[in-house]
């Protein structure tokens, strides 16, 4: 059986199920997405009634793919990990130094089923803590499902290609949510930057499979350099904060750039 008569039974059965497929044609950006691995994740979400549509790509990367979904007539993103493509040498370097993880070890696909569940749990601790990020739902294998941010089927855009009227205002929200991820989730981004940002009336924090619990070795210097990403951009548009300072107030240190 070839990949797309693979896909057209796919797209039948899930459909027997209830669940309605969008852009049925979509067999290039599928091809080397929707393995086998995922097909059995997606599955199994589906007999947990958690997607009632399935649409095409909102976004395409090499770590992973986005695509726009529903649950119940509310609109969810479908996020999954490319399990051939994505850099798991790199995710294992942020596992091992997080002792929620530290103990992942293995293949490829451990890997990125443990980085899957990472997302979601930082999501949770973040969503927890009142930080606009998207709201997790569920995950499986290398599939995680979480609220989607945007109108319509388009998602909001990411920061640097956004309208933005105060650039000082937006800047300080930023830097209050990184504040409050780090007291109050007890987290560091450690990717954050203006593609890692959607704006719509506010910031919105994404993509957070890579953050740490500020026991990570590393979580001082990745908080350092998210602010650093955050004043390079900024400081384009408005006057930004001393880096360091910036660094001992979230902390509540007076501990310096390492």
């Amino acid at each position: 059986m070839g990949r797309r008569d693979e896909y057209e039974r796919f797209d039948r059965e899930i459909e027997a199920m209830g669940v309605r497929v969008k852009d049925t044609d979509q067999v290039k950006v599928r091809d080397d997405v929707f393995d086998e691995v995922t097909l059995v994740a997606l599955y199994r979400l589906v007999h947990r009634k958690l997607i009632s549509v399935i649409g095409g790509p909102v976004s395409t990367g090499k770590e992973a793919n986005i695509y726009y979904g529903e649950h119940d007539g509310r609109g969810i993103a479908i996020k999954i990990y490319r399990i051939q493509t994505a850099n798991f040498k790199a995710m294992t370097e942020y596992l091992a130094g997080d002792r929620r993880f530290a103990s992942v070890r293995g293949s490829r696909k451990g890997i990125i089923f443990a980085w899957t569940k990472k997302e979601y749990s930082n999501l949770a601790r973040a969503h927890d803590a009142g930080i606009p990020v998207p709201k997790p739902l569920a995950f499986d294998r290398n599939i995680l499902l979480m609220e989607f941010l945007g109108e319509g089927e388009a998602p909001y855009p990411q920061l640097r290609l956004a309208e933005v009227e105060d650039y000082g205002a937006v800047y300080r929200q930023v830097l209050d949510y990184v504040q409050r991820l780090y007291r109050d989730a007890r987290l560091v981004h450690a990717d954050l930057s203006e593609y890692n940002i959607l704006y719509h009336e506010k910031p919105y924090l994404i993509d957070m499979g890579q953050a740490v619990t500020l026991d990570h070795p590393q979580a001082l210097t990745f908080l350092i350099r998210d602010i650093k990403n955050l004043n390079r951009y900024f400081s384009r548009y408005c006057d930004v904060l001393d880096e360091q300072e910036i660094a001992r107030t979230i902390t509540g240190t007076g501990r310096r750039e390492p």
